[in-house]
């Protein structure tokens, strides 16, 4: 270790000019005991080289007026520009198919050194030499074998993507900003030690300007770790660096976590140095590209959206998912070991925890290539705050929206309904749709709206008591019918273009109409409102309850498995549309009624609509709800049950409006197929996407290295795509396996309204998602005389 000798001041002069003229690229700095230090210090080294000599391989005599960042007044300045893409390299990831080593393939790698291994496979360019490195680096660490691929994903690719994406990162904003000239070190590492020469701090900032004496770091993902910021309030302190500030210049949205750290550290400046702005942050939104190319044999592919189980797709999305833990401990245990080894801030905004994925949804579906199957992009929030609660459960969300795409292509829309009515046990659904968790969605959303519909009349709240009181009257007692409430989608907003099309937006709509049962409730009934009363009560529950509800089912969490298997009805449909006009690798799946390779899923592989409907029907002849109701003098208790759902229609919207709403929304897209790590502009909202093959393939694709034949397509006829279904059958009749659907269901025609472009989308959602309910009658149980 090199003893830090203290210059004289003269000196000290000479060694700062030096380091202004560019031609020193270390700086030795040394004062008096610092505040908030321990022990005195007694040197501090800054050490870097020329930023433009580092990444763009150029000297510049003088640094320009219009290098660095926007001098605003703000602590936290934003780019109001467009997101720009960098590329990096990432060849490494072409082999996240590998498997464990065998014993065999274990020995081969023994046989030679890491180094050795390397310099064959870059000599060879063989991907069997490559592999073999990478299996000796593997068993170099001595780790059991079973530990393979969660070292491989989260040790050797995070370590690559370190390096590279880092250092991309850096070379993009060097050339954005014009950090060039003498003024601008870059790569530099500063170090505090104590008059004893011990180690007081060591933090390495990727950008210094001599000049204006501003220390900055650049993170992609716009997170600063907390170890830097540890070491930034050290060497703050310190005299020979006290007057030097300090800047983050992020490439996402910064975290409110990281920014209100950095708000703290600024305002401790601040009062101690009484000068403002200490501390800056600058926004500027990026996305990294990794540039791979994908190897028969070697890279991995999933069934996801793949039509060809022996083909799969590949990209962002399919890698953010397996990244994501199945439960909330793991995803806590996980982020904490990826913040670990992020010492460059490469990881994708909020790390392997920052999407919610319980928000995820099919939002773009590419032109359906014959051979190529399709692109498809999804859509989710970030999590608020992902080193807390980060988010999890990826790989169900993903699957559920996956398996009910293909249920809608493979089954017939005839079989796409629900019926929850305690009159009609025998006609819950279709046999083959209840092997499905598309199935098994509809049904459990229909009992779950039944429970929110009863739950927002409770007189206890502020909405229930209004409504109690403005019902009609019979005898002085609220009066109301029977009821049968259903779901059914508002039109969506879709644009096809680019070879696509976008679902910009699916809404549901609650529907309710009076209805009365066979099957007696809990008491005796309540009143038997004529006409205009029941017409008057309506009124009322359209009025004030039905708008509270579809609300919660638009935006509550409980309803979240319904709306995501909406959105891939919606983009199956379009996939069905499309295969008239021309073959594509969809047609042996449309309309064969075979679903054997997308079934219920665990935890709910044993699920039984029959049970459902036993603890549907419990709870309509037996109450779950009691309402106090004060009337004429007396309390009643009304006990009440019952549900329902419906159909889909959409609307096209004009290119206009799709470029008015949704700026830049295509080409965010586009991006989210080949970047890890894709927000759209500066929201809270990323986009996940995949393809077959691959989105940066330039060869390979499949899965094993022998895949099997692709399945022939059925002979002409067989696969004829869906028309717009025919009017559900009159109630009555049908065998179990094939339940006539009910006869209040939907009509099945589909508005296409306020489209300017036909796009020819829908025309088959006929019919479909109809789950037609039991009416609910309300029962009177008991009277109590009111108090007083």
């Amino acid at each position: 270790m090199r003893a830090l000798i203290r210059p004289p001041r003269r000196l000290r002069l000479v060694v700062r000019l030096a380091a202004a003229l560019g031609l020193a690229g270390t700086l030795t700095l040394t004062g008096l005991p610092g505040v908030g230090v321990d022990s005195a210090s007694a040197a501090t080294t800054i050490k870097g080289q020329r930023c433009d000599q580092k990444w763009l391989k150029k000297k510049y005599d003088s640094t320009p007026s219009t290098s660095g960042f926007p001098a605003g007044t703000d602590l936290y300045e934003q780019w109001r520009g467009n997101p720009k893409n960098y590329n990096f390299p990432l060849q490494g990831k072409a082999f996240d198919g590998l498997k464990p080593p065998t014993r065999a393939e274990a020995e081969k790698a023994r046989s030679k050194s890491v180094e050795q291994w390397k310099k064959q496979a870059a000599a060879s360019g063989e991907p069997a030499d490559k592999a073999m490195e990478i299996y000796a680096r593997f068993l170099s660490t001595g780790r059991p074998v079973s530990e393979f691929n969660n070292w491989f994903d989260k040790i050797f690719i995070r370590n690559e993507i370190n390096n590279h994406k880092g250092s991309a990162f850096e070379q993009r904003v060097v050339k954005d900003f014009n950090l060039i000239g003498p003024d601008w070190l870059c790569e530099v590492t500063v170090e505090v030690r104590d008059e004893n020469g011990k180690l007081l701090a060591r933090r390495k900032y990727d950008a210094y300007n001599q000049r204006i004496k501003e220390f900055n770091e650049f993170k992609s993902n716009g997170t600063h770790r907390a170890d830097q910021l540890a070491a930034d309030r050290i060497i703050a302190r310190q005299p020979e660096t006290k007057d030097h500030t300090f800047r983050l210049v992020g490439g996402k949205k910064v975290p409110p976590n990281t920014l209100a750290k950095l708000r703290e550290f600024n305002a401790e400046l601040e009062r101690e140095r009484g000068k403002p702005n200490q501390v800056r942050i600058f926004e500027r939104q990026y996305n990294g590209i990794p540039q791979t190319k994908p190897i028969r044999g070697y890279s991995r592919y999933d069934t996801w959206f793949s039509p060809d189980p022996n083909q799969g797709t590949r990209g962002p999305a399919n890698d953010r998912i397996r990244d994501s833990a199945p439960t909330p401990e793991d995803a806590r245990r996980q982020q904490g070991a990826a913040r670990n080894i992020d010492t460059r801030g490469t990881l994708p905004r909020g790390g392997p925890g920052g999407i919610d994925f319980s928000t995820l949804e099919l939002r773009y579906v590419g032109d359906p290539v014959k051979g190529k199957g399709m692109t498809y992009s999804m859509k989710a929030d970030h999590v608020p705050d992902p080193d807390t609660n980060p988010g999890w459960g990826g790989e169900a969300k993903m699957t559920l929206a996956s398996d009910s795409f293909f249920t809608w292509l493979a089954l017939t829309p005839d079989k796409f309904w629900v019926n929850l009515n305690p009159d009609e046990p025998d006609r819950i659904m279709d046999d083959t749709f209840a092997s499905t968790d598309a199935g098994r969605i509809l049904l459990e959303a229909d009992l779950q709206m039944k429970h929110d519909f009863y739950k927002a009349m409770d007189p206890k709240t502020d909405l229930g008591k209004q409504y109690w009181a403005a019902l009609p009257k019979e005898n002085g007692y609220p009066c109301m019918p029977g009821l049968r409430n259903w779901i059914e989608p508002k039109p969506a907003k879709v644009r096809e273009q680019d070879g696509g099309i976008y679902i910009l937006d699916a809404p549901l709509a609650l529907k309710s109409t009076a209805q009365t049962t066979v099957t007696p409730g809990p008491g005796e009934p309540i009143c038997t409102p004529d006409e205009a009363e029941t017409k008057a009560a309506q009124a009322v529950i359209d009025r004030m309850i039905v708008p509270a509800v579809e609300k919660t089912i638009n935006t509550a969490p409980q309803y979240a498995d319904l709306r995501r298997v909406y959105t891939s009805r919606v983009a199956a449909e379009w996939i069905r549309q499309q295969d008239t006009r021309k073959e594509t690798d969809f047609r042996p799946i449309i309309n064969s009624n075979k679903v054997d390779r997308w079934p219920l899923r665990a935890p709910n592989q044993n699920w039984d609509k029959n049970e459902l409907f036993q603890k549907y029907r419990k709870i309509y002849t037996e109450g779950e709800f009691q309402y106090e109701i004060p009337a004429n003098g007396t309390t009643q208790i009304y006990i009440v049950g019952g549900v329902d759902f419906s159909k889909s229609p959409k609307q096209n919207i004009s290119r206009t409006q799709f470029n008015v709403e949704n700026p830049t929304l295509d080409q965010t897209t586009k991006t989210s197929m080949k970047a890890d790590d894709t927000s759209y502009r500066d929201t809270d909202t990323a986009y996940l996407g995949a393809g077959v093959g691959g989105t940066n393939d330039t060869g390979g694709g499949g899965g094993d290295p022998s895949p099997a034949p692709t399945p022939t397509p059925s002979k002409p006829g067989d696969d004829d795509p869906t028309t717009p279904a025919p009017e559900p059958s009159a109630s009555g009749g049908g065998g179990q396996g094939k339940p006539t659907p009910p006869a209040h269901g939907p009509d099945g025609n589909l508005a296409d309204t306020g489209s300017d472009t036909p796009v020819g989308l829908i025309a088959g959602l006929a019919a479909a998602l109809a789950a037609v309910g039991g009416a609910l009658v309300w029962w009177l149980r008991r009277r109590r005389a009111a108090t007083g």
